[in-house]
């Protein structure tokens, strides 16, 4: 069965260029890391949800330390970002 992370992310500020940044660099990071897919998705104008798809929970589980890594490296890069909250679902 299929695993998914959704984390939920809000900005003091949001601009295309922000969301350029976050897809085309972390997006490759994301999947390098055992991911399916992953999407980014604006929920508003200051919010957005990452929400990556793993083929199963082992999958899923193992990337985490690495995903940890990288959302706080997205954290730095684009400052304007508030760390996430996330959450699973399978």
């Amino acid at each position: 069965m299929s695993y998914y992370t959704i984390s939920h992310w809000e900005a003091d500020e949001w601009t295309d260029e922000m969301e350029a940044i976050a897809k085309d660099k972390f997006g490759p990071m994301i999947m390098a890391v055992g991911a399916n897919s992953v999407d980014f998705i604006r929920t508003g104008d200051k919010t957005m949800c990452v929400v990556t798809k793993y083929k199963d929970e082992a999958t899923g589980t193992a990337a985490l330390s690495k995903i940890v890594e990288i959302r706080v490296q997205a954290a730095s890069t684009l400052p304007a970002l508030k760390v996430p909250h996330s959450s699973v679902c399978n």
